[in-house]
């Protein structure tokens, strides 16, 4: 009996864990429908789960849909407080500097997850909420990110990488690798509306030999980013210096 109790406690959290990583990269939400289809569980299933995790704020549900809830931001900045906590001084030093948004990303392979964020003080700004997932392949910290990677695993993620956000979008497998390369030569990745439409953004790698990969990024209108360009990147390259000198220590 106790047995059958645990393999069917194991069977709930897998499942749960189902549903919680197919909502990982989808900030916009998905349908109970879209749920059942996309984890192969029935749809009954997928309802009693997500009326659970929603209770816990896990997740939350809204007119568009069921989407990843406030405690688990809360528990991805618990994970990170280590690289947050060194990097916020340096985040915020960049920030008044730039008067524009700094990010903090993670690696997730298709995509980067926001962990920190300095937001700009001006009425014109970038903002994402904290734990917001972005394709790796069109904002500039994803971007950064996949330039640190062996060739053998972007050619594994190139598949993945297909999502069109905008008519900047890098379209083809041949156009990735060839940004790719340049990032590497040059030490960061630009994001010139290919995210959004109205949002450009340059970003670079952080070594903090932490396990994880993180990169820092400036988040900037688009408006504003090409006049203050070489500015953004002196800044930016301060900043990563500042932050992979206190991760030494």
């Amino acid at each position: 009996m106790v047995a059958d109790n645990e393999a069917n406690g194991s069977q709930v959290i897998a499942r749960a864990a189902t549903i919680l990583r197919a909502l990982e990269t989808r900030p916009s939400g998905l349908t109970m429908s879209e749920l059942a289809k996309l984890t192969a569980l029935p749809r009954t299933t997928v309802h009693r789960l997500v009326t659970s995790l929603i209770a816990q704020q896990l997740l939350l549900q809204d007119n568009e849909g069921v989407k990843l809830g406030p405690a688990l931001a809360r528990l991805a900045a618990s994970a990170h407080t280590d690289i947050i906590a060194l990097a916020q001084p340096a985040m915020e030093t960049l920030g008044r500097r730039t008067r524009e948004t700094v990010d903090l990303c993670v690696w997730r392979g298709s995509h980067t997850v926001l962990v920190s964020q300095y937001a700009s003080d001006q009425e014109l700004r970038v903002v994402s909420p904290i734990s917001t997932a972005f394709p790796s392949h069109c904002a500039a910290h994803g971007k950064a990110l996949l330039a640190e990677q062996t060739p053998e695993a972007v050619t594994a993620l190139l598949p993945q990488l297909n999502e069109m956000r905008t008519v900047q979008t890098l379209k083809t497998p041949q156009q990735m690798l060839k940004a790719i390369e340049q990032i590497r030569q040059q030490g960061y990745a630009v994001d010139r509306e290919e995210h959004a439409r109205g949002v450009c953004g340059v970003s670079v790698a952080l070594q903090t030999g932490l396990g994880e990969r993180y990169a820092l990024a400036i988040a900037v209108p688009a408006l504003r980013f090409d006049e203050q360009f070489t500015q953004l990147v002196a800044a930016l390259m301060q900043a990563k210096a500042e932050i992979e000198t206190l991760v030494a220590r």
